[in-house]
């Protein structure tokens, strides 16, 4: 059965949320689930902007024609042609054989990969800042490369401000029947979702978001329809202000993440040590370790937070495997403007904090702290001294 939410007077949604999903493009943990968002807008023209993914296909469907009520579907909008948005595209034009594919040129080329029925003679492509007119509604389409595929636009429909924004202002999470942000309570823990959605999905794009961000500054954006978490009709600015952090990875707070790696327990009572000296100082900590937290988390966390310390084991001569990956997943996601420490520990032959170094060397304007900390299996007397000068360190820098 249909499950539409009305946004205005004729625009609604017509998604639905997955909450059996454990893993978000095979990677990312939701235990929370995730929405697909797609939209529908009543007009003399009708049209569904971007559609879903295969898990929410049949209520998307019931959804569409539902509000269709046995009347043709003129447009449908492809925003993303990432298939967790697409997936039901081919389903959707053979259901409609009169309707026409708007959409960028890279993705008519995309399009045509995603999909065996030839759709070619049924797409109009939109350039930068042209228009479809609906009736009431026009929508103008503005790119976004990189936000996160090359192909990818945002649509904004003057008359009502929403700014159909596609993978921007994201979030992870299933919705509880509440489609607004408002509704549902976003907060801290809502926020930490959609920054580990940012900072994993989008996080290597900063530039071309806040590229992005400088085109919807020019627009009087009154409600943001996103492709994944809830709808924005009202206090939105903090989410937008977020953005312009990430984007730029520039830190929310002045903090320390600790990421641990430990084998056999020294590296691990090192690093908290290290923890309880900085919130003695009033400095806020978050302290992971990294075998047991998914790096996406940590990623996160690292969008955060202004100051790092990676402590970590020496393992087959190597730095210990998960926080390696940990490294390199920054290193991908280009994270950069931060200071950083190091905690190595070595009980034979102590070789990650110079790989590790070696790694941050390789980022871009990550500052390194001098002070280190060097264990020998476990933590001695002349270890408490050089955890002292690294807390001093962290807490001169910020």
């Amino acid at each position: 059965m249909y499950c539409v939410r009305k946004i205005t007077e004729d625009i609604y949604f017509v998604g639905g949320s997955d909450r059996r999903l454990s893993l978000f493009e095979n990677m990312y943990p939701i235990p929370n689930g995730v929405t697909y968002n797609a939209y529908f807008i009543d007009d003399a023209k009708t049209a569904v902007v971007d559609t879903v993914d295969k898990a929410v296909g049949d209520l998307f469907f019931e959804n569409v024609e539902h509000l269709l009520g046995g009347r043709a579907l003129d447009y449908v909008v492809v925003n993303h042609m990432e298939p967790d948005h697409c997936a039901t595209l081919g389903a959707l034009c053979e259901k409609h054989p009169e309707t026409k594919i708007i959409c960028s040129a890279k993705a008519a080329g995309l399009i045509a990969q995603f999909f065996k029925a030839d759709l070619e003679d049924r797409i109009e492509q939109k350039k930068e800042a042209e228009t479809l007119d609906l009736g009431k509604h026009t929508l103008t389409f503005y790119a976004a490369p990189m936000v996160h595929w090359p192909e990818v636009t945002v649509a904004y429909e003057k008359t009502s401000g929403i700014l159909f924004s596609a993978d921007a202002f994201g979030t992870f999470g299933a919705t509880d029947g509440c489609l607004f942000a408002d509704e549902a309570d976003f907060g801290e823990a809502e926020y930490a979702e959609a920054r580990r959605y940012y900072a994993n999905i989008v996080g290597k794009y900063g530039a071309q978001t806040t590229a992005l961000l400088k085109k919807a500054a020019g627009l009087d954006i009154k409600m943001l329809c996103p492709l994944h978490g809830p709808v924005w009709r009202k206090d939105f600015e903090t989410f937008i202000e977020k953005y312009q952090l990430w984007g730029t990875y520039t830190p929310e707070e002045q903090g320390v993440l600790i990421a641990y790696g430990s084998v056999y327990g020294g590296t691990q009572n090192a690093a908290e040590i290290l923890a309880a000296k900085l919130a003695e100082k009033g400095v806020k900590v978050k302290l992971y370790d990294v075998s047991v937290t998914h790096p996406s988390y940590l990623v996160a966390e690292a969008f955060r937070f202004s100051h790092i310390v990676f402590a970590s084991s020496t393992y087959n001569n190597g730095i210990f495997t998960p926080m390696e990956t940990l490294l390199l997943d920054l290193k991908a996601h280009m994270l950069k403007n931060r200071t950083v420490a190091l905690v190595q520990n070595g009980s034979w032959a102590p070789q990650s904090g110079k790989l590790m170094r070696e790694i941050l060397d390789g980022m871009q304007n990550i500052t390194v702290l001098e002070e280190t900390v060097n264990l020998r299996s476990t933590v001695k007397e002349n270890n408490l001294a050089e955890i002292d000068a690294l807390c001093d360190a962290l807490c001169a820098t910020m």
